[in-house]
């Protein structure tokens, strides 16, 4: 086995340049497509040039998605090429930064991918993906229960990643604290918190949350100072921004007249600049994929009043910025303005500039492109449910490489994509109701129900009034639901919903098994489920 793995990294050693470039993914935080001038237009006021720059350069995509509209399932699906849904729960928990692991996640991931290509592979920035922290008593880990004095035993090595300066969660997730290459950097003796949600817990004594954007590219720079030509690599950096806490360095307070938000969108759009300088210092800016996305929409609960506050993102608005841009919803929703995501790759000499791609594009695609760009070849098990778009980078008027795509809310409401047309299997925006984000989902529920008029049974939940249906071409705010006057239409979107779970896969290839049981009615409120008919 390792001399047909050598074998094939001299194999891929020898493919011209041209097909086996570079890669540096570049991942926002909570970034909305409507926080960047190239996407929002004249209804965004932060200005953001750098970012702009990549896409008058390159190949700027208008339908890409997250997989889900909220953190942690995202970045799930994209490090693995499978819907998170798929995974089964996580294990070894603690509060906050201390999520843990879901079993499998990292037994095919971008970085083994890369490797098995012959890739140097790097992650710098947020990690969010699960850590086990060896504790003082060898039970799970927890605020009291962390030997900091010991390495990571699980993280970004097991994922395939040879370095690594990562902050275990979102940057208002403790601990505070950065680990390179698996090892704790500096002490963590202090208790902090920050002002979004000032969630109190372990961190580093000389931690702030300021420094943090500015720390991880800078870090990206270090590493890119050490590759050369003479071997590809490939770098994952997550920015831990625009996310709350809204945090600009000294260098950026004041730069906007939006505000703070706008601040931090600056910074986040400096991150790209940085990356784009050190590729360049180093000559690799000719040969090297650089993609730039969001893990999905703007926080309603964002903005410039740095304690979170749900709905503030309508103050934004209010001035005349639109985070979501032209479409409805937010992060944890079901809407467009939660999913659909900005996505931007340039790739001199192979993209050509100034290019638009309408082409359905999901996150979780970018392990099947990866994998042909490199070289690589994926097993039938692996990244199931992601599709290549390189020929699209290649021609953006290349036959769309997918045509239906998967996703879900924050309280897992599945939403389907069948060309234009989307169905959301909830009424409502399908986010918790303490983040004001309309229609409030207690309320769409109960108004469904009371429309329905009888109790429902669990078959009842797959069809109106319990369920969205839109065209996006001829709607794409999401304001008419056609779910009643289109009933065929909704009962085949299910039934491709269904073939998938059951398949455990979305593309050819033999069937799988999910890691756990996924039945429809049990992703439903508790009181709806609680009121459910008996099956015959």
């Amino acid at each position: 086995m390792k001399y047909a793995i050598v074998l094939f990294a001299l194999f891929t050693s020898t493919l011209p340049a041209a097909e086996r470039p570079n890669i540096v993914f570049i991942l926002a935080d909570d970034l909305g497509i409507g926080d960047t001038k190239c996407y929002g237009g004249d209804r965004c006021l932060i200005d953001t040039p750098n970012i702009d720059a990549l896409a008058a350069g390159g190949l700027r995509f208008t339908d890409a998605h997250a997989s889900a509209s909220v953190c942690g399932p995202t970045r799930r699906a994209i490090m693995t090429g499978r819907y998170e849904w798929r995974f089964g729960p996580p294990t070894n928990n603690g509060p906050w930064g201390f999520c843990g692991p879901r079993p499998g996640t990292e037994k095919s991931t971008l970085g083994k991918v890369f490797q098995r290509a012959g890739y140097q592979t790097g992650y710098i920035g947020k990690w969010h993906l699960g850590t086990i922290m060896p504790t003082f008593d060898g039970k799970t880990q927890g605020p009291d229960n962390v030997d900091y004095s010991q390495p990571l035993s699980y993280g970004p090595v097991q994922f395939g990643f040879e370095q690594s300066f990562i902050l275990p969660g979102s940057l208002d997730m403790f601990p505070y604290a950065f680990a390179r290459n698996h090892v704790w950097q500096g002490e963590i003796t202090a208790q902090k918190g920050w002002s979004a949600f000032n969630r109190i817990g372990p961190a580093e004594k000389d931690f702030e949350d300021h420094k943090v954007l500015e720390t991880f590219y800078t870090e990206a720079e270090s590493y890119l100072a050490r590759q050369s030509a003479k071997e590809p690599f490939f770098l994952f950096l997550a920015l831990t921004g625009p996310h709350t806490p809204i945090s600009p360095s000294s260098n950026w307070r004041g730069k906007s007249k939006l505000g703070v938000y706008g601040d931090f969108v600056m910074e986040v759009d400096h991150s790209v600049e940085r990356v784009m300088r050190a590729l360049q210092k180093q000559g690799l800016d000719r040969n090297t994929l650089v993609l730039v996305s969001s893990d999905h929409g703007a926080a309603c609960y964002a903005g410039n009043i740095l304690k979170a506050t749900p709905g503030q993102i309508h103050l934004l608005e209010e001035k005349g910025h639109f985070p979501s841009g032209p479409h409805r919803g937010y992060k944890f929703s079901v809407y467009e303005g939660g999913l659909r995501v900005p996505l931007i790759a340039h790739w001199p000499g192979v993209i050509e500039a100034g290019r638009t791609s309408h082409a359905l594009v999901g996150l979780n695609d970018l392990m099947a492109t990866f994998a042909e760009l490199s070289g690589a070849t994926l097993d039938p098990d692996e990244a199931p449910d992601s599709t290549s778009f390189a020929g699209v980078l290649r021609d953006p008027q290349a036959l769309l490489p997918r045509q239906q795509l998967i996703m879900q809310s924050a309280t897992e409401c599945f939403v389907v994509r069948d060309g234009d047309w989307k169905l959301c299997l909830c009424p409502g925006s399908g986010a918790d109701d303490q983040w004001l984000i309309e229609p409030l989902m207690t309320a769409s529920w109960k108004k469904a129900l009371a429309d329905f008029g009888k109790q429902p049974g669990r078959e009842d939940f797959k069809k109106a009034p319990f369920v969205q249906l839109f065209n996006l071409a001829e709607d794409p705010h999401e304001d008419h639901n056609l779910a009643d006057a289109h009933p065929d239409r909704v009962a085949a979107m299910v039934t491709m919903l269904e073939r998938s779970i059951a398949g455990g896969r979305s593309t050819p290839g033999p069937t799988l098994q999910n890691d756990k049981n996924i039945v429809l009615h049990q992703r439903l409120p508790q009181f709806v489920r609680a009121g459910l008919r008996k099956p015959p």
